[in-house]
């Protein structure tokens, strides 16, 4: 392997732009048919019913439409399906994933470590795993949690290892693969992802990560996550996805589907720095039990267009669902965002803070939905949408939608938009910043809500990544 062992540098300005040498032990052919999707799956040596999800899955995407007509919403015209390899294993040189990060091969351990994963497992967390390009490559969980019948392992495992559990909830009401296009298309050639299961009145102390790393150009990633909370247990699950950038354009396409049973508590935080050659196009959901809470913590920086609306149906009487957004837009970039709820029961309450940076004729976009159906008695929402611009080229909007089919409820939504205040930053300066420290401080200042909500490790690593989008642009 010591061949390749080499990363290459191909932007400046970042530590995440690197790529490796493509190493494959197999490879699919680019484009959707039904023969690749059985390739896959026999790949996989999936049961019978996973390979007919697929194919069901297939025929919804060939019958849904493509996302359009949508004010502002990003272009994706220039997406091919056909010419994306949906399904790419990388060669590490043994015949599973590996539970010591002393066994990976020396390229792809390479590459978590310059992204600062084994020091991030070793101080914040109770569990981590790390795909590469269409599989996990890297399993890993403390023994106590194992112990507390705790379940943190790969979907491949989870489909072979835990059939009913994954067979009750992969993509029946959570995601059915009617949902939209992409959702459908994971559908049909979904690849390696996380599965969680954590017991009736078990806390999970220390946060799991799982960490998507796409290599290959013009590949697409579509790893698929179950969470499943039973009754007053509790969970904190971070994700981070990077990719390099190339010439043409990836796609990733995940999903994500969480089970909150009642009285649970689970936290989702994710941190997002795709390359600007790739479109991010998720679908994540959660249905939330009575007195169950969520809390979807995300920051999309990178990728040329990001279209991502994490989701919550609050099923049962006073569950409730918490989303803090943050998003940066920058030059050739569209970051379309925001969160859904759907209070389907009474006592139900909702909350969504969302944070949007836009510089160098970037585009943000807050796309909102707060359903609140007839007979959610008492239940509650607040919307807020906050955007910063750095100059008069870059937009920003917001888009909430609001529809209310209950009288006795508590409603409230308020945007504000603004340019770096010139009294502000001259304030700092006097203070002995320089103009680009104090422009830094300020938008430090304004997605504190979001870090503030991460371990230390992440949180510091979040102001990292906006320092990195914001070089060259300051001053």
């Amino acid at each position: 392997m010591t061949e390749h062992d080499r990363l290459e540098r191909t932007g400046p300005g970042t530590d995440f732009d690197f790529k490796n040498d493509v190493l494959a032990e197999f490879k699919s052919q680019t484009g959707l048919t039904e023969q690749t999707v059985r390739l896959i799956s026999a790949e996989k040596d999936e049961p019978e019913w996973m390979l007919q999800r697929r194919l069901d899955a297939l025929e919804r995407y060939r019958q849904l439409p493509m996302p359009e007509g949508w004010p502002g919403q990003p272009d994706l015209s220039e997406i091919d399906v056909d010419g994306i390899v949906p399904y790419l294993r990388p060669d590490l040189e043994t015949d599973d994933s590996v539970d010591s990060w002393e066994e990976l091969p020396d390229d792809i351990a390479a590459t978590f470590d310059r992204l600062g994963i084994p020091e991030a497992e070793k101080q914040a967390l109770s569990g981590a795993g790390a795909q590469y390009e269409s599989e996990v490559v890297y399993q890993n969980m403390q023994d106590h949690l194992e112990e507390q019948g705790v379940i943190f392992c790969d979907m491949d495992t989870a489909v072979q290892e835990h059939p009913e559990l994954v067979r009750e909830h992969f993509m029946t009401t959570c995601v059915p693969p009617s949902d939209n296009k992409f959702a459908a298309l994971h559908g049909a050639v979904w690849s390696g992802g996380s599965f969680v299961y954590v017991p009736e009145g078990v806390t999970v102390e220390m946060p799991l990560q799982a960490y998507f790393r796409m290599n290959a150009e013009g590949m697409g990633q579509f790893e698929h996550k179950i969470v499943i909370a039973e009754p007053d247990s509790e969970l904190h699950l971070i994700e981070g996805c990077s990719a390099p950038h190339y010439g043409t354009h990836n796609l990733h396409s995940g999903c994500v589907e969480v089970f909150v049973g009642e009285g649970a508590h689970v936290q989702y935080s994710t941190v997002q720095n795709w390359s600007t050659n790739t479109y991010n196009l998720n679908t994540k959901r959660a249905i939330v039990e009575a007195d169950g809470t969520m809390e979807w913590v995300s920051g999309s920086m990178g990728s040329k267009a990001t279209m991502l609306y994490p989701a919550s149906v609050l099923k049962g009487p006073g569950a409730t669902d918490n989303h803090i957004t943050i998003a940066f837009a920058g030059e050739g970039q569209n970051i379309d965002t925001g969160a859904k709820v759907y209070h389907n029961a009474p006592d139900t309450h909702s909350t969504v803070e969302s944070k949007s940076i836009s510089k160098d004729g970037g585009r943000t976009n807050y796309r909102g939905l707060v359903h609140i159906a007839d007979g959610a008695e008492d239940a509650s929402t607040s919307v807020e949408c906050d955007a910063l611009m750095f100059d008069n080229e870059s937009t920003s909007d917001t888009m909430p939608y609001m529809e209310i089919q209950e009288s006795k409820v508590d409603v409230a939504h308020e945007a504000t938009v603004g340019k770096i205040g010139d009294e502000d930053v001259f304030y700092l300066q006097s203070r002995g910043l320089d103009d680009d420290d104090a422009k830094q401080m300020i938008v430090a200042g304004f997605i504190e809500p979001l870090t503030e909500e991460l371990p230390i490790e992440y949180a510091v690593e979040m102001n990292r990544l906006i320092e990195l989008e914001m070089e060259g642009s300051l001053g």
